[in-house]
């Protein structure tokens, strides 16, 4: 079973995305933040990663700079600004993948 860590910092998010990924199979490792997904990521070692980009504390491209140091496991960023053209860039440094997630939820 694919493992997949989700991390957001909005839980309706995390839960949303978890019970998605769990519908469909996936075994799912959720974290609120930053640390607590570093954390799970190194213990847990999970074959993809779905990673909030603005998160308190460590956002997600400080998380996903820490991840490249010892992995290339797939990291899908999720972002509420579609418009983050920024985020493309800095995905690219990253080797994030080549897919942005956006949050249009009502």
């Amino acid at each position: 079973m694919t493992s997949i860590l989700v991390v957001d910092d909005d839980e309706d998010i995390r839960a949303l995305v978890g019970e998605l990924l769990e519908r469909a199979g996936h075994g799912v490792i959720k974290a609120p933040d930053g640390e607590s997904a570093l954390k799970l990521f190194y213990s847990r070692k999970p074959d993809l990663v779905v990673l909030d980009v603005s998160m308190p504390g460590l956002d997600g491209w400080e998380v996903l700079n820490r991840i490249r140091e010892l992995s290339d496991v797939p990291v899908l960023m999720l972002t509420a600004t579609p418009e983050l053209i920024y985020g493309r860039d800095l995905a690219s440094h990253y080797q994030a993948q080549g897919l942005k997630l956006s949050k249009h939820f009502k």
